[in-house]
């Protein structure tokens, strides 16, 4: 760990998505594989297979297994400096006097960091199907978010 990593308190990522994207992933790359290796044959069907094809198949397997291991890449971290969340794509760190709040609203699937004039940012690292973990994470961020927010009023 870096000393640019040590001013985080509070570090969370979704346990159980991570866990079936890396499976699906694999399981994708795997039928790729398959579907480059039994490909090969040309028989009477009137399709001719070559080696670019396989490769094709094969590189459009790793293409979409790539792309399905960027939903490993939520995170959601808090300390000091503010609040990070990255989330599939972009990482967007929040100042403590710009946050109001970390909610979960009903039915929704992962939390929501509350910020001015009604604006949000979902924080996909705090998913509800991770359960216990996801209340522990709502309870640690709130104790943080009393010692480091400034209160400010008058954002309506």
């Amino acid at each position: 760990m870096t000393s640019a990593d040590t001013r985080w308190e509070l570090e969370v990522r979704p346990a159980k998505m991570r866990l079936w994207v890396v499976l699906g992933a694999v399981f994708v790359l795997a039928v790729h594989i398959g579907a480059a290796l039994v490909l090969r044959g040309g028989g009477d069907s009137g399709v001719h297979l070559r080696l670019a094809d396989q490769i094709a198949i094969l590189t459009i397997g790793i293409a979409l297994s790539g792309a399905l291991l960027l939903f490993t890449r939520p995170r959601f971290r808090a300390g000091a400096d503010g609040v990070a969340v990255r989330n599939v794509v972009a990482e967007r760190h929040v100042p403590w006097d710009e946050v109001r709040g970390l909610s979960f609203p009903e039915g929704a699937p992962w939390a929501r960091l509350e910020l001015p004039y009604d604006e949000y940012v979902p924080v996909v690292a705090v998913q509800a199907r991770d359960g216990g973990s996801a209340v522990d994470a709502l309870d640690r961020f709130r104790e943080l978010e009393a010692r480091y927010s400034r209160g400010v009023v008058g954002d309506d």
